[in-house]
Order: structure tokens, then sequence, then C-alpha cells
């Protein structure tokens, strides 16, 4: 399925298209439409808001409501999106609600029984009129709808149909659209790999998609493969991977900007499938496991997404690949292995083996010299415990650091709660034979524990912050506004976001 995204200054009653998205707002009369779309209700003869009481809406935030033109306009049919209540004169839509509802619409325009007639044929034009006359508006609504009309089809036998979107919106907004379009290919290229079934997504294919992305947007990539990382120190990587018939990869990106001042360091952690290793996890838990990835997989998603964008920062990026095996070779609980710069760990539970390579990255990327290190990864199923299944958590090198960076994922639409790092935690990781363990004996505060594991590899001097994506990585339950079933693409937005923020110099330590 392609789907392709265009601007338009056009008037929303003249747009020619399958379907016309409109936005629906709540008001002490009841539901309405959004400012804008007078002359869409003047059309349809002034009976906009009757159709929409009669058919029940109410403007509620992503409710739908089909209405029928009935060849009054050119669209044969008018989807409806709830907005919530309009802002304040003067004032934008909320960035977020825009993206949520152009999502929810372009899910249901580009679904099948999406015909104003009950047919089962899906849109193959969509023309979105929601409020989009400023800048970040037209951003959001353009992601919103690139990110809701997203399909994976690569296992099926038959192609889902092509479907073109025209955003309607103002005057001099085709550069904001076209960011937008640029974080929603982001976000759905790490769908796309995160989706992909892990025969086919081995390390070192996941090494050939970063050389072909990488080559596309202009970064430089560089793969050390399993006799590098061992003969280079790599103990992390080359412990989980060595269980394993596809061996691993440490892949890392760099992209250069001129007038770039400061330095951004992203870690992903990408293991290609996750069984467990010799601490083997029960089958249901592994149904999932694919997704184990898609801190690598946002990692070299948002470096090219910031080179597509030329924001005047440097990125270097790693992702730590990976594949997690019970092979005759793996790693045993009680291996004591060394991490890239020569710390020891004493390996007790093989399935803790995020932190193992993403210990390596982060050491490695010290010698990079930035003044900001992220790592993300699907670390802990206690994050889902502690958080649910929305909301990402964050730790950092400080308490500052780690609201900072959660504030900004939360205004680049990616929910995440800064947690603390209790000082009582970090004596469970003690070993009596090597510099740490990988686990705590104590159960408690496991989220909070394996991002302790990871700041004893973070030098005294640099910021750095944890984003634990375990909970919003993998959508089990059904889809909802932009988000679908399966890969969800998340930290994307947040690591673009948080790069334009080093760029300016907003960020503890930028």
């Amino acid at each position: 399925m392609t789907v392709s995204l265009a601007t338009s200054e056009s008037a929303p009653e003249t747009a020619e298209a399958d379907v016309l998205v409109i936005g629906v707002i709540q008001t002490p009369e009841g539901p309405a439409a959004a400012p804008g779309l007078a002359e869409v209700d003047e059309a349809l003869g002034g009976t906009l808001a009757d159709a929409l009481t009669a058919l029940g809406a109410t403007g509620e935030p992503e409710e739908l409501t089909k209405i029928p033109s009935g060849g009054k306009l050119p669209a044969r049919l008018v989807l409806a999106v709830g907005l919530g209540e309009a802002p304040a004169e003067g004032r934008a839509f909320d960035t977020e609600r825009l993206r949520r509802a152009a999502g929810t619409a372009l899910r249901s325009a580009a679904a099948k029984k999406a015909g104003a007639n009950g047919d089962d044929t899906a849109a193959k034009t969509v023309a979105v009129a929601l409020p989009a006359l400023m800048p970040d508006e037209a951003e959001a609504v353009a992601t919103g709808a690139l990110l809701g009309a997203y399909s994976f089809r690569r296992y099926r036998s038959t192609p889902a149909p092509d479907l073109a979107v025209t955003v309607l919106t103002g005057d001099g907004n085709a550069d904001a659209a076209r960011r937008g379009q640029v974080i929603a290919s982001a976000v759905n290229l790490v769908r796309d790999l995160v989706n992909t079934s892990p025969l086919d997504l081995t390390p070192a294919a996941l090494a050939a998609e970063a050389e072909r992305v990488g080559a596309a947007a202009g970064v430089t990539v560089e793969v050390l493969d399993e006799v590098a990382l061992r003969d280079r120190g790599y103990g992390g990587l080359t412990g989980v991977g060595q269980g394993s018939t596809r061996p691993p990869r440490l892949i890392r990106l760099s992209y250069t900007h001129p007038a770039a001042t400061q330095t951004v360091a992203f870690v992903g952690k990408g293991i290609t499938f996750d069984s467990g290793g010799l601490s083997l996890k029960p089958p249901k838990s592994m149904e999932t496991m694919k997704c184990d990835m898609s801190g690598a997989a946002a990692v070299l998603a948002a470096t090219t997404a910031v080179a597509d964008l030329a924001l005047p920062v440097n990125v270097v990026g790693y992702l730590c690949a990976a594949e997690n095996m019970p092979g005759g070779a793996a790693q045993r609980p009680s291996d004591i292995i060394r991490i890239y710069g020569g710390k020891s760990v004493e390996v007790l539970n093989t399935d803790a083996e995020g932190r193992l390579v993403l210990a390596d990255g982060i050491a490695r990327s010290v010698e990079d010299n930035p003044v900001l290190i992220v790592d993300v990864a699907t670390l802990t199923g206690a994050a889902t415990v502690a958080l649910g299944r929305r909301t990402a958590g964050v730790m950092g090198s400080s308490e500052e650091v780690a609201a900072e960076i959660a504030a900004v994922m939360r205004e680049a639409g990616e929910p995440a709660w800064a947690m603390p790092f209790p000082e009582e935690l970090r004596k469970g990781l003690d070993s009596t034979v090597a510099d740490m363990t990988n686990v705590s004996p104590d159960r408690e505060g496991g989220m909070m524990v394996g991002g302790l594991f990871l700041k004893e590899f973070v030098p005294d001097g640099i910021a750095w912050a944890h984003l634990d994506i375990a909970g919003p990585a993998f959508n089990e339950k059904g889809p909802f506004g932009y988000t679908p079933k399966g890969g969800t693409g998340a930290a994307v937005r947040a690591l673009i976001a948080i790069a334009a923020e080093t760029a300016a110099g907003r960020l503890p330590g930028a």
C-alpha cells in the first residue's frame, strides 16, 4: 500500500475526493462543525448540525460519524470526527488532539466498508478538512493522517489499495505538512520493522536496512560484525548473541550538520527476537518478542528523519542488534562478561539481556563526546506494571534531565513519566565476583533497577536519559487514534523532538 500526501488551499466544499473528513466540536447547543466549514454546511442545505444530532454525534474526541453527501458535494461521503471543545478564540487546536482525530478518520477511510452505501471498497482519495491554518496544526493533521492510514501487508496475499491524502490547509503551510510527512514516514518505518517476522529480520538484515535507509538520507553507516565485536571488546553483544546461529551486529549511524555545535547520541536496544536465552521465557511471553528491537528501529528512523529535516545538530546512533536464543553456545547464568570499556558483569539472568547490549552501545557512544545520551529500549516488564501500556518510563542522570526529557516527549504526543532512582536499589546489583550483576535478587523496582544498571556506564558530567518503552512499543489490543494493532513506532517522535531541543540548547547539558 502506497499512501501519498499533498496539500491544497482549495475550499472543502469543492474538494474532489471519495471521502471528505471534517471536524466536529462540542458546544452547549450540541455538535457543530469546526470553524471553516460553513460552506460545506451550506452545500448540504444547512442540515449538517441536524444530521449530526440525528446520528447521535456529540463531538467527543475521536468520535466518528458518516454522512452521505447525496451528490451535493464532490465527495460521496462526509466523515465527521470529534475534536472536543473548541479552543479559546485566537488559539490553535491542541496538536495531539488533531493528530488523533486525523488518524481515527484515516483508519476508517482506508479500511473496508468505508463507503457511503455500505459497500466493501476502501476509499482511494481522502481530503482532510480539519483545522490546519497554523503550521503546527498542519503538521499535526498531516502526521496523524499518514499514521492512521498505515497498513502492514508484507505477508498478505493481496496488497491494500493505494491511497491519496490531501490536507486542506492555509497558505504557506506546505513545509509544515512536509515535516509531518517526514515524521510519519519515520514512525511507519519502525512499524514495518517491528511487524516483520523475526525469521526475516535478523541482526544482519537490520544492518542491511540501516544501510539502505541511511544512504537515502545521507547518513553514514558503519557495521561491526561478530568478529569485530569480539576483537574490540563488546562483551554484551557478543555474550547475548552467542547462542544464536544468526550473529550480532553493532550498527553506528552518523549525521552531521555544518552549522551544528552540539552532538546528541541515541542508543537503541535491537534484540531481533528474545527467547530469554537459557533463562527461557514462557511460550506465551515469546509471541510478541519480535518487538524487542523497537528501540533500535526508533533510533534508525529518528536519525534519518533528523537528516531529512536538516536539523542543525549532530546525531550519532547505535543499534545494538542481537538475537537472544538458548543454543548450545548460549551464555549461562553465572557467566562473567566484560562490557565495552572493561567493566565486568556477572550474568545472573540471560533474559535481562537488553541492558547488556545497551551497555556496549552507551559506553561506545561516550567516545563521540555528546552533550546528551538517550537510550531507548523495551527493557522491562516492570515498566508496564507501573505505567500501563501507553506510557513510557523516563530515568536520567539527574531528576532534572528525566523531567525535561519526559516533558519533551509529552509535548511531542508521546505519553511519558519521569521515574526516580532510589539509592537503595543500586545495592541489589552488587556482585561478589564481578563489578556488578545484571539483575537484582529483589523484584521491587524492576524498571528503576534496569535504569540504574545502565547509569553505571555513563560517566559523570554527561547528561543521559533512559526511555523504557516496553509498554507503548507494541499494541496487543485494538487500534485507537492513529495507533494500529502491532508495532506502534513509539519513541520516534520523541527522539526527533529531543534532537530539535538539543539543537536549540533547551535541554540540560545541551
